[in-house]
């Protein structure tokens, strides 16, 4: 099968980084342009951190768009204490060779629908802020896309920054809530925590495997994740640290992994004591569905990607 035209829009802390890799050194995926935004990371951390990644990945040429600073009516909060302060594990990473291209990510998000309508895949691994930005000047930017994927949310309201909450979605839900208010089943599914920790954990075992590769793509997505493998034993309890963004890019580029999912009405909460959590409708009552939401994904499939992408050198720059 042809590569999949793809646009990226992440916060770039270290999960975010490994899925950059899937996409842009796995060969199932033409990367057009990467967009970031403040989420993981400050934004001039994230935007650094994406250069950084395609460029391990042997994707240099990928342009990258920086976007929005903060959340729509939030200050900023970032997941540092997760990803290090670097985003990428605190491990003294070299910056990038090159810079930023011209541009708001907005922008870029609404200029590519409009050059390429219902060609490109866009996949969001942070805050949706950006495309909440876009969706706010042009409504039916949804449309433009051939389908949009987002790491966000926990279907099972079971939380890994508030007891009931994911990060990306916590981060900015007036942002998320836009975005729910112009998704259709058919055209945005949300990959969300609850798929993360069930069927994305790498266990000790899996991170020797990833360490014993020995290739530059693999030392990389195995350093960068370190601080995260420590919150995950002192916070998460799972057996290993989960990677929630490269296994929402595993169903982009692959959508076959998926074993279950569902279609609901979906809002998110607001106030301060449930912030970012997915209201799911599931009465008979509801309104009509507007998100599908994955439930379950072949878990095999995945880390069986994850490996042989990190196995190869990268696409030439």
């Amino acid at each position: 099968m042809p590569p999949i035209p793809l646009l990226i829009d992440t916060d770039t802390g270290s999960d975010d980084a490994v899925a950059l890799l899937l996409a842009a050194a796995g060969g199932l995926a033409d990367v057009r342009a990467v967009t970031t935004v403040a989420g993981n990371v400050p934004l001039p951390t994230a935007t650094r951190n994406a250069l950084i990644s395609l460029e391990i990945a042997g994707a240099a040429d990928v342009p990258v768009h920086a976007g929005c600073d903060r959340p729509l009516l939030r200050p900023l909060s970032t997941a540092q204490h997760v990803h290090g302060q670097d985003g990428m594990g605190d491990i003294g990473l070299p910056g990038p060779r090159r810079g930023p291209e011209p541009g708001h990510a907005a922008d870029v998000l609404l200029s590519h629908a409009r050059r390429f309508p219902g060609e490109l895949t866009l996949v969001t691994l942070g805050p949706l802020t950006n495309l909440a930005a876009a969706l706010l000047r042009e409504p039916g930017l949804l449309g433009g896309f051939r389908h949009v994927y987002c790491m966000a949310g926990a279907a099972d309201a079971h939380g890994n920054v508030s007891a009931t909450a994911e990060f990306n979605v916590w981060a900015d839900p007036e942002a998320a809530g836009v975005v729910l208010r112009a998704a259709r089943p058919d055209k945005v599914t949300w990959i969300g925590w609850d798929v993360s920790r069930k069927y994305a954990v790498m266990t000790p075992e899996d991170q020797r495997r990833l360490e014993r590769l020995g290739t530059p793509i693999a030392a990389f997505a195995h350093r960068i994740n370190r601080t995260v493998a420590e919150w995950a034993r002192e916070v998460t309890g799972l057996a290993g640290y989960d990677l929630p963004d490269p296994v929402a890019m595993a169903v982009a580029l692959r959508p076959d992994l998926v074993l279950e999912q569902e279609r609901a009405h979906v809002t998110v909460a607001l106030g301060d004591e449930t912030r970012g959590q997915m209201i799911v409708d599931r009465r008979r009552a509801a309104p009509e569905p507007n998100l599908t939401m994955v439930r379950r994904v072949d878990e095999a499939g995945f880390k069986d990607l994850l490996f042989a992408t990190c196995a190869g050198t990268g696409r030439a720059a």
